[in-house]
């Protein structure tokens, strides 16, 4: 094990810096027995991706890691009850449970997880389905629902018992009632109860788009429910399952402390984002308030030197705050994430200095800080080196990039040819603002 533990923590390396998967896997290793993660997987996911799923949760498990798994087969459901010629029917996004809908619906959830549990011995993995006995139900409402449980209780004992022989829990959305009547439980709910009874570090989604996309249909990185949801739910572009997504997830974490969030992506980046600061799909938290700050009070300005200091490893020039020709400072209440913007070019905001800790990456500090920076300056202009680390995440917020010798000039929002020019220029001919090493 510690061989295998070694090779996949150089993997983890690839994946960021090596300090970034060190820091994450010290934090999860120090996680009590059940609390690294919960992973809710998709039924989607689950008929469609199983091997690389199998394969990404090894990989987990390799590392000493112990994801609480929970899945959900909707789409095979689906598929089944047409072949059964038995009708869906759904009210309040419930789907009403029959008892002809419950013969079919136990062996197609059984079958789902035994599929996952199997995959996972194929990977090396030793896994164990628990199909019955974590969810104590009542009916929701029997005569609109039929068997739809609603959760009263969540009993980890068979959970805490497997974990603790070493074995990978796998968790079907099945609840009973306290006769024993099987019943049927939005995998959704179900993920919400389990969370609320766990709270574990890591919350994650796994789902075949990798996150919420925004109406161009690329992925959101951040949301902060606090300073976005609003404004989320009233986008014409934010269609009924988006909506519902973001209904069930504020309301799952209202139930948890401040500091937790959800994490929704693909298989494929599971990895990604779990071991490195950017990530890869979309955070969701309550988040922090984004202040702004139109002048550098003393206070603010020894607390802005030492998050820049801190953020770039670097030592600013003495004078670096006077006379900034200053547009707004934006920042996180914790002061972990921050932007500097100054009057550029045709009164065009120059973005001088983005920062953000490791510890705020991790928790979206750094992508709700930028998304605050956008909608301030819709038109906005920066300069990065190209050794940056942070480079690359430039490239994908940019609408524009020119890069010369060691700086690469960045542009958002600018559609005029000859204004670009003029930012350029005046992004590489900037004197430095640290002290040379």
């Amino acid at each position: 094990m510690v061989e295998i533990r070694s090779v996949v923590s150089h993997v983890l390396s690839q994946l960021g810096t090596s300090r970034e998967a060190r820091y994450y896997l010290k934090q999860y290793s120090s996680d009590a027995e059940l609390q690294f993660a919960v992973i809710k997987i998709g039924g989607a996911v689950l008929e469609e991706e199983v091997e690389s799923l199998a394969s990404a949760l090894a990989f987990l498990r390799n590392l000493g890691l112990m994801p609480i798994i929970l899945h959900g087969a909707g789409p095979q459901l689906d598929v089944a009850l047409q072949e059964a010629s038995i009708e869906t029917v759904k009210r309040r996004g419930l789907r009403v449970t029959t008892p002809e809908v419950m013969e079919v619906a136990r062996p197609v959830i059984y079958r789902a997880n035994r599929r996952l549990v199997n995959a996972l011995d194929e990977q090396g993995v030793r896994a164990q389905g628990i199909q019955h006995g974590v969810f104590v139900c009542d009916y929701l409402d029997r005569e609109e629902l039929g068997l739809v449980g609603d959760i009263r209780k969540v009993d980890l004992e068979a959970v805490r018992d497997v974990v603790h022989r070493g074995i990978l829990p796998v968790v079907a959305c099945l609840g009973e009632s306290a006769t024993g009547q099987v019943m049927n439980i939005n995998a959704d709910i179900a993920a919400r109860e389990l969370i609320w009874e766990v709270k574990p570090h890591k919350i994650i989604f796994l789902t075949g788009t990798g996150g919420l996309l925004d109406e161009s249909g690329r992925i959101i990185s951040a949301i902060s429910l606090r300073t976005d949801y609003d404004f989320l739910i009233s986008q014409d572009w934010v269609h009924s399952g988006m909506q519902l997504k973001l209904e069930q997830i504020s309301q799952l974490l209202s139930g948890l402390p401040e500091s937790a969030s959800v994490s929704i992506t693909s298989v494929e980046n599971l990895a990604k984002e779990l071991f490195t600061h950017r990530g890869a799909g979309t955070l969701i938290r309550v988040g922090e308030e984004i202040l702004e700050f139109s002048e550098f009070s003393a206070d603010l300005r020894e607390k802005a030197a030492r998050l820049l200091e801190q953020s770039f490893d670097r030592k600013l020039k003495p004078g670096y705050f006077d006379d900034l020709p200053l547009e707004c400072v934006l920042c996180s209440e914790s002061m972990g994430a921050m932007a500097i913007v100054l009057r550029g070019v045709d009164g065009v905001p120059y973005l001088d200095k983005f920062a953000v800790t490791p510890e705020a990456q991790g928790a979206g500090l750094g992508a709700a800080v930028w998304q605050a920076l956008i909608h301030r300056c819709p038109e906005i202009y920066w300069r990065s080196r190209t050794g940056n680390p942070v480079t690359a995440w430039y490239f994908d917020q940019a609408d524009a990039s020119f890069t010369e010798d060691k700086w690469v000039a960045f542009s958002a929002g600018i559609d005029d040819f000859d204004q670009l020019k003029r930012c350029k220029e005046d992004c590489l001919t900037r004197q430095e603002s640290w002290v040379e090493s």
